[in-house]
């Protein structure tokens, strides 16, 4: 099992200064470069403090710039916010200007806030027809002059300028849940992503039986590989375990407003839901996200780990949580790289 990492620039406090935001987010890709990780991910969110990213590939050519060996990418641009065209050309341009090192990952959306203010109020759940359809033309703009007429957009022949510096292309990830999904993306000939969110160490097992039941059913492709994303940090000692369950309630309390559509957003700094609406749902009390997410001491991180690999997860991306303080973030991220990644195989 391999391992990639998360990051991304947050802020739940407008005291806090955007430009220290973006030069911890560096640190953190730095290290991972230097500490071996196999992919560095950074997602696409607008109008929204807790994730600064409107352009994911501007972010991760600014990562390029400072790294050697780590293959950066989009977990996730966000399919309907983009035409074919400029989608196909910004990550091409981005994968040249990063030595051929772009993972193109794409996903439908998650947040009606952001619906609403780019799309028009159109539903987040239509876009995963959007999904379906840009991913082909994105693929044939990428290899030369191609003309589209679909549902969502419409152009004559044109072609992706520049052309990626990967051929055929950059490797593509789906982020998915269902099966039909699952099959869907195999034909694209796409890698998989899933998340956890905070739901139970057992949907490991069940995320990975739904991508094997796909592999069967697709014989005829290639083998992708299926990536996992949980939070996770490591400490030394377990009352530290208060600094990353704080942050990751906090976090929750503001993910439940945006993913829910259940409050406001002022001045682009989402309103945390009432704690004891939070704290009603079982995935957000500290005693289940303890047990749930990959934090512990390099032992405990190991052993949780072990349910990954055992799954057949081929690699586990770990969410750096910003919200936690940055010193703690980059020793949490040191003692991942010295004390945990060597136990599992092609990783030390």
């Amino acid at each position: 099992m391999k391992f990639s990492i998360s990051v991304q620039m947050e802020r739940l406090d407008p005291a806090q200064d955007m430009a220290e935001v973006a030069r911890n987010a560096l640190e953190l890709v730095r290290m991972a470069d230097q500490g071996r990780f196999e992919i560095a991910w950074t997602p696409e969110h607008h109008a929204i403090e807790m994730t600064a990213a409107p352009n994911p590939f501007t972010i991760l050519t600014h990562w390029g710039a400072h790294t050697r060996r780590i293959r950066l990418g989009t977990a996730v641009v966000v399919a309907p916010y983009w035409h074919p065209i400029r989608l196909a050309g910004e990550a091409a341009l981005c994968d040249l200007l990063i030595d051929g090192r772009l993972e193109f990952g794409i996903v439908r959306g998650a947040y009606q806030y952001e619906f609403d203010r780019l799309m028009e109020g159109m539903s987040q759940h239509e876009g995963v027809a959007y999904l379906k359809e840009i991913i082909p033309a994105v693929k044939a703009l990428w290899q030369g002059d191609y003309a589209h007429e679909g549902h969502y957009s419409n152009f004559p022949a044109a072609t992706s300028v520049p052309k990626p510096l990967q051929t055929p292309h950059p490797p593509i990830w789906v982020a998915v849940r269902d099966p039909g999904s699952f099959d869907w993306a195999f034909k694209m000939g796409a890698d998989i992503m899933t998340t956890l969110l905070g739901r139970p160490s057992e949907e490991i097992q069940i995320l990975a039986d739904k991508f094997e039941e796909a592999v069967a059913n697709n014989s005829q492709v290639p083998r992708p590989r299926h990536m996992m994303m949980r939070r996770a940090c490591v400490y030394s000692a377990h009352e530290d375990c208060a600094v990353p369950l704080t942050a990751a309630v906090e976090s929750g309390r503001r993910f439940a407003n945006l993913f829910n559509n259940l409050g406001g957003v002022i001045n682009g700094f989402p309103e945390p839901v009432d704690y004891e609406e939070v704290a009603g749902q079982s995935d957000n009390q500290p005693e289940v996200m303890l047990d749930r997410m990959v934090f512990g001491t390099p032992e405990q991180v190991i052993e949780k780990l072990r349910l990954y690999e055992r799954a057949g997860v081929d690699q586990f991306c770990c969410n750096a949580m910003p919200a936690i303080p940055f010193d703690f973030a980059r020793r949490s991220l040191e003692m991942f790289i010295t004390d945990v990644m060597p136990h599992f195989e092609g990783t030390a």
